[in-house]
């Protein structure tokens, strides 16, 4: 079980939709939340993508000195960039970072902000592009180890005598993340990708998609690995962790949540499309399987639900994805800053033992808490009645 965290690089808030509560989001902020990560054992931070984010890598790159474990996932975007360039990118970033940049297949969901970046494409063709493009990228980066060249001519893209002088880290390129529900992306995650990724669904919904995406990447003779993509509001009881996600669309209206569904409904994207089908614009069913709320999804596009409850519960939850097969659990949480900590001290403690272990970094010698009396440690004052302790 390895988990993520998030690095909102198109805004942050305590509550959606509203200015009330929110915070700039800027390299000083960004850098507190990828540090607190780090610090407290996360495995890495998903980097968003669009025009209405940060350039995913420049803000990563940014972020390498700052961090000594975090792992950074990017976004590769076919159509916008040209494998060659994008391989020699994600070798440089994994030589720079000792092998910690991890790349994320995104293919466009909104084919008019697509036109703004160039691509006219429509849904089939993106794929049969994004097909050739990874090819070309793996094969750019996996020959790099040995010198050779590669020359490629297919329908969509080409490249003759293509060379990487500089391999990356990772062997034979940095893995590769991919995340799509229509049939040609399932195709292509088959074929091309190490992880496949999956919003947040109700756990019946995912098992059907693992078992899709497995079968066909076993008739191919491939094995991947699974991960998921969630918000999450945890508190000490469930009664405070359901009023949490109710205060964080309290300041939305209704036009507001129409607006953004129309703009939604417009998207090709089959995941989104799903997304948006577990609560159909309406707040009056928005658990849509127990301790999952599509809340979120009312006006945010992409990943739409969070898991609620205490840290047993969310735990509990988080375990019965593991179960699925699921390997790589990405979160989130308003504000990023305080949640990633939240969850962190609250969840980590629950999970599995090897996951555990592992989150637990080197540390001093010493208390843990606040010192008592300037004396006692909390431990020690709780061996012996209070008073005698103060």
């Amino acid at each position: 079980m390895k988990i993520f965290w998030f690095i909102p690089t198109h805004g942050d808030s305590r509550y959606l939709g509203t200015t009330k509560g929110a915070r700039q989001v800027d390299h000083a902020y960004m850098k507190q939340i990828a540090v607190a990560a780090d610090h407290l054992g996360y495995e890495g931070v998903l980097i968003p993508t669009g025009r209405s984010c940060e350039d995913p890598w420049i803000v990563a790159a940014s972020l390498i000195d700052a961090t000594q474990h975090l792992k950074f996932l990017v976004a590769l975007r076919p159509g916008v960039t040209t494998p060659a360039l994008t391989a020699r990118m994600a070798a440089t970033f994994d030589r720079l970072s000792h092998g910690r940049v991890l790349l994320n297949l995104v293919t466009g969901g909104d084919e008019y902000e697509l036109r703004g970046d160039g691509v006219y494409e429509d849904h089939q063709t993106r794929y049969e592009t994004a097909n050739e493009y990874v090819k070309i990228w793996r094969e750019i980066l996996t020959r790099s180890h040995t010198g050779e060249s590669f020359t490629f001519k297919g329908k969509r893209l080409q490249v003759d005598d293509a060379k990487l002088l500089y391999p990356p880290v990772q062997k034979p390129y940095p893995p590769l993340w991919f995340g799509g529900s229509s049939d040609v992306a399932i195709d292509l995650a088959a074929e091309q990708v190490d992880t496949y990724l999956t919003w947040g669904e109700p756990p019946a919904a995912v098992a059907e998609k693992i078992a899709v995406v497995a079968a066909k990447a076993a008739q191919k003779g491939r094995r991947l690995n699974y991960g998921i993509r969630l918000h999450v509001i945890v508190r000490e009881s469930n009664e405070e962790a359901w009023a949490a996600a109710n205060r964080l669309i309290q300041h939305i209206d209704d036009a507001t949540i129409a607006a953004a569904q129309k703009k939604f409904a417009r998207m090709d994207s089959i995941g989104q499309q799903r997304m948006a089908a577990l609560h159909g614009g309406k707040r009056d069913q928005l658990e849509v399987s127990p301790n999952l709320w599509a809340g979120i999804g009312l006006v945010r596009g992409g990943a739409g639900t969070a898991l609620v409850g205490d840290p047993e519960t969310v735990a509990a939850r988080i375990q019965e994805y593991a179960d699925l097969g699921i390997e790589t659990f990405i979160f989130s949480g308003y504000p990023h800053l305080e949640e990633s900590i939240r969850f962190a001290e609250l969840v980590f403690p629950l999970l599995p033992l090897e996951t555990r272990n592992k989150l637990q970094r080197d540390h001093l010698s010493g208390p843990y808490g606040e010192i008592i009396a300037n004396d006692y440690s909390p431990a020690d004052a709780t061996k012996r009645p209070l008073r005698e302790a103060i």
